[in-house]
């Protein structure tokens, strides 16, 4: 059977950043339709954002109550492996998508289930379920695919049938043993997690463990991993991978040293989901990642906009910033963009416009759920002296001095770092390294972002006796 309709917007990919375009669409006016192959939600939903934090959350509240006398006596139990994948099942939806499916519904979007292929300007066909429909766009068509987990060409890695994100997080059995090949932010929570079920886990971190924030976050996770009973394995990289008859992962680094595991974990980095959207009818290649201007329109070799400007890219498929809420952050810059294109309204797309996603350059939070918690927003001392050109001052100050923190806990370790545009007198990088600092971080984000100069953010008091009281001591350090 073959059907064509019309919509406004297509948007090829129904994880959040898919949904979020949609959603802003329709909520301007306009008509949207929304492409998915696999479960509405996306990677987010069933394999990484909520799923992984679920299997990290049960565990990181057992280590919090053994650290505040009072409540650690109260702790009689070991953690309850079976009950925490019974948790990170329901937080998956038991990966069923019934839910989404009925708020696409609801919110006036239109679902077509199957693999969508750009055949030509504003035309995406899709086929599914033995049926091919055209569909065909107004005003613009939004790809929002994501990406899927990198496989490195290691010798014999690929036969070995190792795990990706999907598959670590998605386990019902703990292995005894597990190699994990990598030691980015995906590698260090996973080994973080089966290190506190039970499992014997190697991280060979070839580039060090978590190399692209600053130093110190990743040194104080590398030693947490290795309290934890995690062998930590700085510079080692794998020449071979082979997996025996009796199921047994067989790594040979390279410098001869075996290794050996029930499963093998790849966190390397992630790929375009792009293959086969059909983007060599537009001109572009498949597979590669689509570069956008701050609208998110896609740009051609010539670094212009597609056609008439009618091709969009939001979230990881376009590279400049590989996280969900930074893609539903984009989503929402391009659908009103969108709309405001299609009504013949004023795009304002200069710096800090609403429909620039300027944030994804400098001001981009991000939060690690290692033990300890790694929570940061903008730029790293490094990038901001080195890539950026600015002329900088690091503070740093024990966050473990803090009053608020021996009240947290006993035993509280942490470091917080604020790095300082000195021409401009504002911030331009803050990490925080601890127990739940998670939740100090959209203070800093607000900072960078607003451009709040030094001499107001002293009038910003944080209450006593809390953690957030470094700020205090931040601005103290770095004098008035």
């Amino acid at each position: 059977m073959d059907t064509t309709t019309t919509y406004d917007v297509i948007v090829i990919g129904a994880g959040p950043v898919g949904e979020n375009v949609a959603d802003r669409v329709v909520q301007g006016g306009l008509t949207a339709a929304i492409v998915e192959r696999e479960l509405v939600g996306g990677e987010c939903s069933y394999w990484a954002c909520m799923p992984t934090k679920a299997l990290l959350r049960s565990a990181a509240a057992l280590r919090a109550a053994r650290q505040v006398p009072g409540a650690r006596e109260a702790v009689t139990g070991d953690l309850d492996v079976a009950a925490v994948l019974r948790r990170r099942d329901s937080f998956a939806s038991n990966w069923q998508d019934d839910g989404q499916v009925a708020w696409l519904g609801q919110a006036g979007i239109a679902l077509h289930r199957g693999q969508g292929r750009i055949t030509g300007e504003k035309t995406v066909e899709v086929r599914g379920d033995g049926t091919v429909t055209t569909l065909t766009a107004r005003h613009a068509v939004v790809v929002a695919t994501g990406s899927g987990a990198l496989v490195p060409d290691i010798p014999g890695l690929r036969e070995s049938s190792p795990w990706t994100s999907r598959e670590a997080v998605a386990a019902s059995a703990v292995p005894g043993r597990l190699a994990i090949i990598g030691a980015g932010v995906v590698a260090s929570e996973l080994a973080t997690a089966f290190a506190a079920f039970g499992s014997s886990v190697t991280v060979l971190a070839r580039d060090g463990v978590l190399p692209h924030a600053e130093p110190f976050a990743g040194e104080r996770v590398a030693e947490a991993l290795r309290e934890a009973g995690v062998s930590v394995r700085i510079g080692a990289e794998t020449a071979s991978v082979k997996r025996d008859g009796d199921g047994k992962v067989h790594l040979t680094l390279t410098d001869g040293e075996q290794v050996e595991a029930d499963e093998v974990l790849v966190a390397t980095g992630r790929v375009p989901n792009t293959q086969d959207i059909g983007l060599d009818t537009v001109g572009l290649t498949p597979g590669s990642w689509l570069t956008v201007d701050d609208t998110l329109r896609v740009l051609g070799a010539g670094g212009t906009p597609v056609g008439d400007g009618w091709l969009y890219a939001a979230g990881d498929v376009n590279r400049r910033v590989l996280l969900t809420h930074q893609g539903k952050y984009q989503a929402r810059a391009v659908g009103d963009a969108i709309v405001a294109r299609a009504k013949g309204e004023r795009v304002e797309d200069g710096r800090w416009g609403r429909h620039a996603a300027t944030a994804d350059a400098r001001a981009v939070p991000q939060v690690i759920f290692t033990e300890p918690e790694i929570a940061s927003v903008g730029l790293t001392a490094a990038a901001a002296a080195e890539a950026a050109g600015i002329r900088t001052r690091v503070i740093d100050y024990d966050l473990g001095a803090v009053a608020g923190s021996a009240l947290h806990a006993e035993g509280f370790k942490g470091q917080a770092r604020m790095v300082v545009d000195e021409d401009r007198k504002v911030i331009v990088g803050f990490t925080l390294v601890g127990p739940d600092v998670a939740e100090l971080l959209h203070a800093a984000t607000i900072a960078i972002v607003g451009e709040v100069p030094l001499d107001r953010l002293w009038h910003a008091i944080p209450s006593y006796p809390t953690v957030s009281e470094v700020w205090l001591r931040l601005l103290e350090a770095y004098g008035r």
